[in-house]
């Protein structure tokens, strides 16, 4: 019998939080090892915390032909699709996917995409509708303003990409902050991607070579408890403190608590649902195993 996929929706601030990216760096698997991954993953003791899987528009034939095959897959198994900007051959591949028998074995459960520009997000609005969720890289160098309000008037999401292979990869806080603040504002939902597989705020290896450069990163609760916080109407001081905290930082089924703040399960359902979505991580084991440092016992 085939294990289940995680269930949903969230019945706890960490349900479903992490997109698997192993095909992606510093992990890069192959796709049939990142297939294994995710299955030994949703057959763990994390598995409630497990997400999509993330693949290319281009990794969809790929999958097919693994799919025909490989037994042990949860099912069914929910997928995170990557368009490129206005790539006709990137639609085609993900229409023949959804027609294609597999897709009932692995359904396209999201689209995300970078447009170079505000107005390629009609264009995505258009050519894959909204029947899905459909995640919209912002470039936090920009301004975000044009790009948010094309993104709504679509009723699409916002991706922010919160690191990279380089220390030069991560925002500063401060432009963090006034992203995390624009997306609460707008009460729009984001997902976060690269540079969050570990639980707090630290300096860590940027990949998985020994001699690899080290940067400090932020902590995917740290972006969590900060857009709570935001939801919840802290001031903008506290949230700005909680992407800077290297600890103390817990979350359970009675909500998340720093120090004295205490954020209850309803602001953190609210958070999931109507913020902070998901986090994509080229690791699972990682994220999911430090976690048990921060969890509400």
């Amino acid at each position: 019998m085939e294990p289940q996929a995680p269930a949903q929706p969230h019945r706890s601030p960490m349900d479903g939080v992490i997109d698997y990216a192993g095909l992606f760096p510093p992990a890069a698997l192959p796709m049939a090892a990142a297939l294994d991954e995710y299955a030994a993953a949703a057959r763990g003791a994390d598995a409630h915390m497990l997400g999509r899987f993330v693949v290319t528009a281009a990794h969809l034939p790929e999958l097919a032909g693994l799919l025909h095959t490989r037994a042990g897959l949860p099912t069914p198994l929910p997928l995170s699709v990557i368009v490129r900007d206005r790539s006709i051959d990137d639609h085609r591949a993900v229409t023949t996917f959804d027609t294609s028998p597999v897709a009932q074995r692995a359904p396209i459960a999201s689209l995300e995409a970078r447009p170079s520009s505000p107005e390629g997000i009609a264009w995505l609005a258009h050519t894959y509708g909204v029947a899905r969720d459909l995640y919209v890289e912002v470039d936090l160098t920009a301004d975000l303003g044009p790009w948010l309000d094309a993104i709504a008037r679509h009723g699409l999401r916002a991706k922010v990409r919160t690191g990279g292979l380089t220390p030069e990869a991560f925002p500063a806080p401060e432009v963090l902050l006034q992203a995390l603040e624009a997306f609460v504002t707008r009460r729009m939902p984001f997902k976060a991607t690269a540079g969050l597989h570990h639980a707090v705020r630290g300096t860590y290896p940027l990949t998985y070579a020994p001699d690899s450069a080290r940067a400090t990163m932020y902590g995917y609760l740290n972006v969590l408890l900060a857009t709570a916080a935001l939801h919840a109407g802290r001031p903008r001081a506290q949230a700005l403190a909680l992407l800077l905290q290297p600890d103390g930082l817990v979350v359970g089924a009675d909500g998340a608590t720093w120090g004295s703040l205490h954020l209850s399960p309803a602001v953190m359902a609210v958070t999931r649902r109507d913020g902070f979505t998901s986090f994509g991580s080229c690791s699972f084991r990682e994220p999911a195993g430090e976690f048990h440092t921060h969890a509400a016992h």
